[in-house]
């Protein structure tokens, strides 16, 4: 069957490695198997390429808050939407290695850093090179998220050691312009193009519960796993409704709806980092349960996700115990 060749072919293989670019037709298919049949297929892929029990934890921190040109419905932090949030300036350096430091401390193995930009302006970027040294230097991966980079700006942030870059596709190309208008799908690629160009590894994923078809959510899928090289972290975001933002009365995600988008994720990007990522103070501790044992494989950890809430650590520590999973160590450099 074809759901079974697709699998095999991807089984074991890295993505630098995968040939065979996926159809939505195939994807299709495997989403559509009974749950039982795709999670034992996503198991069967997962264990293929990771330990099935570790999950590797990062933190976020907004590092420049708010004011944001473009207009993510979304969003919180658009400039376009009443959400009541006010703007900050860049933080400091001491500042965010002194975060830094504490979620070394509570465990996190990777540091992300996030700014409401539409793309950093050049001025910014030697306070940005410094926070990555200086997060580096502790011992941590180090990530950043803001907006848009010129192939110079990615060249700058990679000599500085940075390790990944996030940078989002959020929904299919046919829906994106029903969510933003202020940029398209194709300068989000052309970014992530300059990424790995730059040398970096690469952060990409989407946002389910924006009034999206499932056709949508799997063709976002198809679109990460037929780049050049698949990202190595695949966030996965539940949509956490914004009051003020033009999708705060958006209709949530049906949670098995939810699971089969994490399954299909890990199927079709083997050795991708799956980022069980927003919206996680909306799922049960039975439904996240269902997305590791699909192949989520990463959480943020924290009390804040930028802006949103997020669980703290003592609920995660509480639910890994439950589960038997266990805190993924940092790769040796190599």
């Amino acid at each position: 069957m074809l759901h079974e060749t697709t699998v095999a072919n991807h089984v074991g293989k890295p993505p630098e490695a995968a040939t065979e670019r996926t159809t939505l037709a195939q994807a299709k298919i495997i989403y559509n198997l009974s749950f039982n049949d795709l999670l034992f297929q996503a198991q069967t892929v997962h264990r293929a390429n990771f330990d099935p029990n570790a999950v590797q934890i990062s933190r976020l921190l907004s590092i420049k808050t708010g004011g944001c040109a473009e207009d993510c419905g979304y969003c919180s932090q658009s400039a376009h939407s009443p959400t009541g949030l006010k703007a900050s300036k860049l933080m400091m350096v001491e500042k965010v290695v002194a975060e830094a430091k504490k979620a070394k401390a509570e465990g996190a193995t990777r540091y992300c850093m996030g700014a409401a930009w539409r793309s950093p302006k050049d001025r910014d970027m030697e306070t940005l090179v410094a926070m990555v040294g200086s997060v580096k230097a502790l011992g941590m991966e180090t990530c950043m998220t803001l907006g848009m980079l010129s192939p110079g700006q990615a060249e700058a942030l990679a000599d500085a050691g940075l390790d990944y870059y996030n940078h989002n596709i959020d929904t299919s190309e046919e829906f994106y312009s029903q969510v933003i208008t202020t940029r398209t799908i194709a300068d989000r690629l052309e970014t992530l193009a300059n990424v790995r160009e730059a040398g970096m590894k690469v952060c990409a994923g989407g946002i389910l519960g924006m009034g999206e078809t499932t056709d949508d959510r799997i063709s976002m899928l198809v679109t990460l796993a037929n780049l050049p090289e698949p990202p190595e972290s695949v966030p996965v975001n539940m949509l956490i409704p914004i009051p003020g933002s033009r999708l705060a009365d958006a209709e949530p995600v049906d949670p098995v709806e939810f699971v089969r988008m994490i399954a299909l994720a890990r199927i079709l990007m083997p050795r991708s980092h799956v980022r069980l990522s927003a919206g996680r103070t909306q799922m049960s501790d039975e439904m996240q349960a269902l997305c590791f044992f699909a192949g989520a494989n990463s959480i943020f950890a924290g009390d804040t996700l930028l802006t949103a809430e997020n669980p703290g650590e003592d609920h995660d520590t509480a639910l890994f115990r439950r589960l038997g999973l266990k805190p993924m160590e940092l790769e040796p450099a190599e």
